[in-house]
Parts: structure tokens; C-alpha cells; sequence
């Protein structure tokens, strides 16, 4: 089996099941560099990935709930449902769409061609304004590498009007 280039279903579910794998792993990586406070949840009926513990202006802790996805034309905002290897899967989850109620913020990991990553970092607040299950990344361009939109995911007003403008 040729790993870098599958050519049945079955290699190419393998593929998407380590690259998204791969790319939480990474995520938490980037994170924990820029953040340090950063650690993978390993609570296998929740509906983030990743967990980032920034100290606000009276040194409380806020807690940011981020969701890993890989995103190579576009971010799926949805969960719920599985991919890769298992397909087959049935369970009782049902498919939504990422809001607050979830986490703070779904991160897009899009490789690029020299061997980096680009980070798509859309809070939920703008996937509830969205009101879709999936964007584009050519229409997510200020969101790229825009580690504001998760420091500041919490914040309404500032998300809205980044939005807007």
C-alpha cells in the first residue's frame, strides 16, 4: 500500500482517519507553543478535541474549548458523525453543527505545499452567524493564522464586528 497516494476506498478512509489524527496532534502542538496550557481531552463523548487555558486581565483562568478539523478546500463545522476507516459505525450521536454549546472554536488545519500549516480559527459565535455546515477557506482568509479570533472567541461584540468589517 502506497501511503502517501491510496487509490481504493479503504486506503483513502485510512489516509483521512490519520491525517485528521495527525493534525489534532499538530494543533495541540502549535498551541502548546504559543499558549503552553494546552492539552488534549481524552473524554470520548465530547465534542471538542483540544483544550486552551489563557489568564484574563484579573489572572482568572478562561477556559477555550477548540475543535481540530482538517481542512484542505473548505472547514466542515459539523460532528457527530464519523469518517475515515469507519464508516459503517451507527451510534446514537446524532450530527450537529458546532455552536457555543460545544466549543469555542473550530480550527481548520489546511497543509500547505512546503510542509507547514495554515489554521483556520473560526469561533462559533460565527458559525451560528454562518447559520451553514461548511465554508470555504477562500471566503475564511481573515481567519487565517488569526490567533485573536481564539483569544478573544468569547467576546460577541468583538467577534461580530470583525465579521462585518
Amino acid at each position: 500500500m502506497d501511503t502517501h497516494f491510496p487509490n481504493d476506498r479503504a486506503d483513502i478512509g485510512k489516509k483521512a482517519a490519520v491525517d485528521g489524527f495527525a493534525h489534532e496532534l499538530i494543533l495541540a502542538g502549535i498551541l502548546m507553543k504559543r499558549y503552553l496550557n494546552v492539552s488534549l481531552v481524552d473524554l470520548p463523548l465530547s465534542e471538542y478535541d483540544i483544550l486552551v487555558v489563557l489568564k484574563n486581565t484579573n489572572d482568572e483562568e478562561i477556559f477555550i474549548r477548540v475543535q481540530s478539523k482538517t481542512a484542505t478546500k473548505s472547514i466542515r463545522f459539523t460532528g457527530g458523525t464519523r469518517g475515515g476507516v469507519d464508516r459503517e459505525y451507527k451510534s446514537d450521536v446524532k450530527k450537529y453543527i458546532q455552536s457555543p454549546k460545544t466549543a469555542d472554536v473550530v480550527i481548520g488545519v489546511c497543509p500547505t505545499k512546503d510542509g507547514n500549516f495554515d489554521l483556520y480559527i473560526v469561533p462559533t459565535l460565527l458559525i451560528e452567524y454562518f447559520g451553514t455546515e461548511s465554508k470555504s477557506l477562500s471566503q475564511l482568509q481573515t481567519l487565517k493564522n488569526n490567533f485573536e479570533m481564539l483569544e478573544r472567541s468569547k467576546d460577541y461584540e468583538f467577534i461580530l464586528n470583525k465579521e462585518k468589517n
